[in-house]
């Protein structure tokens, strides 16, 4: 038996959505803890998310970054990142993603990368994205793959997640659409 279709959406962060981030974060704070850096006390609450959704208010307004939050049948589910945009000769940027535990296998992940990559080939008509991925994550491999990631390489000590610095798989995709431009 299949699971029933989930309507995912993604939409740019408010400031209005920091108690509920701020609630995201928190109730899934053990579960990624071996997957994001080590977080101050502060980031856990609603005045700490309303200073990291500052920060990213002020790098879409720079073009350089763009934070989205992850809706699932209309229920918020994470948050998607377009970090470090490089315009110019490299049209690029790098691609993170965050989803309640609650959330995982159902395709969620999957559906906001898509979005992401809409939005990143589309309006912002990038040429390229990356993902850097822990080794051991298998499930966000998978979902990579599943959107046209393609995996070009393994860098040693690459983020300091869980407080050390951890070696990465690196994914690529690029947008078609500009290879003849």
């Amino acid at each position: 038996m299949s699971l029933p279709s989930i309507d995912v959406r993604i939409r740019p962060v408010d400031l209005a959505d920091a108690p509920a981030i701020a609630d995201l974060v928190t109730r899934n704070r053990d579960y990624q803890r071996d997957t994001e850096p080590i977080r101050p006390e502060h980031f856990y609450s609603t005045s700490g998310q309303e200073e990291h959704i500052g920060q990213a208010l002020e790098t879409a307004a720079t073009g350089t970054g763009f934070m989205f939050v992850i809706e699932a049948d209309g229920a918020l589910a994470g948050r998607v990142y377009l970090n470090t945009i490089v315009r110019g000769a490299f049209q690029s940027a790098s691609v993170g993603y965050s989803v309640d535990h609650v959330c995982t296998g159902r395709g969620v992940a999957t559906g906001a990368v898509r979005r992401l990559v809409e939005v990143a080939f589309g309006e912002l008509e990038l040429h390229r994205l990356q993902a850097d991925v822990l080794t051991a994550n298998v499930a966000s491999q998978r979902v990579l793959a599943k959107c046209g990631f393609q995996w070009f390489g393994r860098a040693q000590d690459y983020l300091r997640i869980a407080g050390r610095w951890q070696e990465h798989e690196l994914y690529q995709l690029i947008n078609a659409d500009h290879r003849s431009i």
